[in-house]
């Protein structure tokens, strides 16, 4: 990796912190190095406006006392001085912790880890006369679009790498590395005395697969299919939720089958596992080793190797997403599914979700789903209640009418409980694609309150 510190002065480092640690009293510890790169561009109507270069090291130290107590401290040197300082501050935050019997470090051995090739040797040979003219691209070919579009915000462009080191007391070591890169566009259309704002995005791990042209048309579709929306009657509609806003809805399903949102109480789905919880249509996969995913690595932030868990089979709950210590609380293995940062103690996280495409076309979808509404905007995810599953939020889109898209419509709320919901998604799409790290596609959902004019 470009720039980085020596693997081999990342090690002694790593190992240093480790035995000062034990050596002054701690129980067990950890390190988690990491290491990043990254450069983006961006132009707002043809015109620079960011053009950033940089770079970030951090090392962490977690320290585990005798009665399960952890502290942790990070620095952003591997300078011996450095070192030893956090290894005393890592000790100190030990004391202020509540001690838990649960807490255990791995002792999985990393070696032979499968390849998920998560490097591009294009990506790092990107210059910024290339990055320019990505940009100058976008910008071009979003302006030319439609004669309604006033502005090109942003036309972007961003990339970079990365490596991570983990070691512990108990003996495990490894290390990946990867590359990203992405594009995204935002414009803003007019017509009359309306103005819309829509925008698109993609990122990957291999420069190939990007498209940036692509990129600008859908930025530009986005908007123009909304633009001077208006609210349908108050009533039930069938919805048609195109993929982008299905992986938001996927994002918020995944959250509720974290072990640590099950045992804090901030997941309906508590004391269902084993039942059915949605349609037969919903199947739901974490997979931490899909090849070239955004989410990939070969093991999570505790050093367990990262795996594939069904999380959701034909509507049934069938597996939380652990780490090592919600997986000791429930008697079970760690799923590979610590998220941590150098500064954090581990919690859980999804990696690369996705929802299992089904058998029906966006055409399919529309003509079973006649006089229902086109969503291709859920605003306000984020106000669902996880614990009761109500919602209320924000769509916009068009209205669907002869199997195909009408009229604009915005200004239009749903609202329900997401256990109703989920158990109404009747149909789903085969245009599978990941968002980031969430795939999914199209879906229909019956019989839905939404409050218009």
């Amino acid at each position: 990796m470009r720039n980085a510190p020596a693997r081999e002065m990342v090690e002694e480092a790593s190992d240093f912190l480790i035995r000062r640690a034990i050596k002054k009293g701690a129980a067990s510890a950890d390190v988690l190095y990491s290491f990043g790169c990254g450069n983006s561009l961006s132009l707002r109507d043809g015109f620079p406006e960011k053009n950033t270069s940089g770079t970030s090291l951090g090392v962490g130290l977690r320290t585990v006392d005798r009665e399960g107590r952890q502290g942790v401290a990070h620095v952003n040197s591997l300078d011996a001085p450095h070192l030893e300082e956090i290894v005393e501050w890592s000790l100190k935050n030990c004391t202020f912790a509540e001690p838990d019997p649960f807490i255990r470090l791995s002792e999985e051995s990393l070696e032979e880890m499968p390849p998920l090739e998560l490097e591009d040797s294009h990506i790092t040979e990107l210059t910024h006369e290339k990055r320019m003219a990505a940009c100058t691209e976008m910008w071009q070919i979003a302006r030319d679009a439609d004669p309604r579009v006033i502005s090109v915000r942003s036309a972007s462009w961003g990339d970079g790498g990365g490596e991570v080191y983990y070691r512990s007391s108990s003996g495990v070591s490894g290390w990946y590395s990867g590359t990203s890169a992405g594009c995204s566009v935002s414009v803003i259309l007019r017509e009359g005395e309306i103005m819309e704002m829509g925008g698109a995005g993609d990122d990957s791990r291999i420069l190939s697969c990007l498209s940036p042209s692509e990129v600008s048309l859908q930025a530009v579709k986005r908007a123009a299919l909304v633009i001077g929306g208006s609210p349908l009657p108050t009533g039930r509609y069938d919805l048609v939720i195109d993929g982008e806003s299905a992986a938001s809805l996927v994002d918020v399903i995944g959250e509720l089958f974290l072990a640590s949102n099950i045992h804090k109480n901030r997941s309906f789905l508590k004391g269902m596992l084993g039942k059915q919880v949605s349609s037969p249509a919903l199947t739901l996969v974490d997979d931490g080793i899909l090849k070239k995913g955004l989410a990939s690595a070969p093991f999570d932030g505790e050093g367990v190797r990262c795996g594939t868990t069904r999380i959701l089979s034909d509507g049934v709950a069938v597996s939380w997403l652990y780490n090592m210590k919600y997986a000791l609380m429930d008697g079970v293995p760690s799923t590979g599914n610590a998220s941590r940062s150098i500064s954090g103690t581990p919690d859980v996280g999804c990696s690369n979700l996705s929802l299992r495409p089904g058998r029906w076309s966006r055409e399919d979808l529309f003509i079973q789903a006649e006089n229902g509404i086109y969503v291709t905007e859920l605003l306000g995810l984020h106000t669902i209640n996880p614990v009761s599953g109500e919602f209320s939020i924000g769509i916009k889109g068009a209205r669907i009418s002869g199997g195909a898209t009408g009229g604009a419509v915005s200004g239009m709320t749903i609202a329900g409980n997401m256990k109703d919901f989920m158990m109404n998604i009747d149909l789903i799409g085969n245009d599978f694609k990941y968002y980031g790290s969430t795939g999914a596609c199209s879906l229909v959902v019956r019989d839905v309150a939404a409050a218009g004019s």
